[in-house]
Formats: C-alpha cells, sequence, structure tokens
C-alpha cells in the first residue's frame, strides 16, 4: 500500500469545485483546503505507483480549478490508532 499527499495550488474561488471533484475518489482519504504555500492537501492512497501516476496525472492535475500539483509519498506512519495496519516507531 502507498500513502501520498498530494499538495495542490487553485484558481480564486474554486476550492469547493475542486473538493467536490475529488471526493468521490476511493483513492481520496481526507481533502483539505489549507492556508499557506499550497491550498489543498489531499491524502491518498493507492496499491501500485502505476494507479498513483495515473490518478496525479489524469485525475488531479485535469480538475478543472488546479493550477500546479507536489506529491509526497509517505515513507513511515505513526498514527495513533489501534488499527493494526499502522506501525509504531
Amino acid at each position: 500500500m502507498i500513502f501520498a499527499y498530494i499538495l495542490g495550488k487553485l484558481e480564486r474561488g474554486s476550492e469547493v469545485d475542486v473538493l467536490n471533484a475529488l471526493k468521490n475518489f476511493e483513492q481520496v482519504e481526507k481533502a483539505s483546503i489549507i492556508y499557506g504555500t499550497y491550498d489543498l492537501c489531499i491524502e491518498a492512497r493507492f496499491k501500485t505507483m502505476e494507479e498513483l501516476d495515473e490518478f496525479v496525472f489524469n485525475t488531479v492535475r485535469k480538475t478543472p480549478g488546479i493550477k500546479d500539483t507536489c506529491t509526497l509519498i509517505v515513507a513511515k506512519i505513526f498514527k495513533k490508532s489501534n488499527n493494526p495496519f499502522y506501525s509504531k516507531i
């Protein structure tokens, strides 16, 4: 399993439309409008790198309102949870 954060710069006023466009994709765990250099943070999971590539290149980057992206692939996860999928560091 591959986890990634996809950051996006948005066109002004497109925030709600972008969130609505992304919320129904099964890969998207959470999408947030944020402050700072980027306007959007997508938390997503993928089975393969090819699935990640497909999602970034053919879904996210083609979504109206998204001007630029930066993809961060997760190396390790620590989460306070009883879910056995998450490892303790």
